[in-house]
């Protein structure tokens, strides 16, 4: 069990044709291409979540899995290791630019879902964008220095990135509810509960704390103020998850 106190700073168209003759229209409709569907590569594929990403585009409507991309279970089947009842004949391979490649070479909508590790993320994307696709990051730990490369790089190739500080709708639902609620009280305290203590504090933890501070109102100035803090706390927000 941890606790985050938070002051003012953060701990933790169709062509028609027509020809002149008597009482004759003759119309020609060009009918609208049909969407491609978008190619996936998933880095990071032996993963829970990995695994879980593979199932799921898999299933999903006009998504293809293209790839999967880890150091681990190199050669077994990506619908396999994901508990798919069928094989994908998808090998998780250790060779993101042969992926990236075969995907450019095709000229198919793609794009890459890193669920990597921090040390890695800003050479896969620069790879990815490379061969012309864009990339989904969701890397627990990663450092504000690297997303602050990553936006520079991305801005400059002209190519987008999304870094998801979280994939949990929960999550998200409840940093809204944080934000709103914040407004109404003096004291905000987060709360959490994790198996490993040094995954403490989460991102998740850490973004609420961020989001709240950012509204530039200053919490816990009793706390600040005095000997005895739980004493003196009036108003106060609970977050725990």
């Amino acid at each position: 069990m941890a606790t985050l106190c938070h002051s003012i700073h953060t701990r933790a168209s169709g062509k028609i044709a027509r020809r002149n003759e008597a009482a004759k229209v003759f119309c020609s409709m060009q009918m609208p291409p049909s969407q491609s569907t978008i190619k996936v590569v998933i880095i990071g594929a032996t993963k829970e979540i990995g695994r879980t990403a593979i199932a799921a585009v898999s299933k999903a409507r006009g998504m293809e899995l293209a790839g999967a991309i880890d150091s681990q279970c190199i050669g077994q089947d990506a619908g396999e290791i994901s508990g798919m009842e069928e094989a994908l004949e998808i090998p998780v391979l250790n060779d993101l630019t042969m992926v990236l490649g075969s995907i450019a070479q095709s000229r198919a909508t793609g794009v890459v879902v890193d669920f990597s590790e921090p040390s890695t993320v800003y050479d896969n994307v620069k790879q990815a964008a490379a061969f012309g696709l864009n990339s989904v990051v969701y890397v627990p730990k990663i450092e504000l220095d690297t997303v602050t490369e990553l936006s520079a790089f991305c801005e400059k190739a002209s190519m987008g990135c999304l870094v998801a500080p979280t994939l949990s709708i929960g999550s998200v639902l409840l940093q809204q509810a944080a934000i709103q609620a914040s407004f109404h009280y003096n004291n905000v305290e987060i709360v959490e509960s994790r198996p490993n203590p040094s995954d403490l504090p989460s991102q998740d933890a850490i973004q609420i704390a961020n989001n709240i501070s950012d509204l530039g109102q200053i919490y816990n100035r009793e706390d600040m103020d005095s000997d005895n803090p739980v004493s003196v706390r009036k108003y106060f927000m609970l977050l725990s998850f």
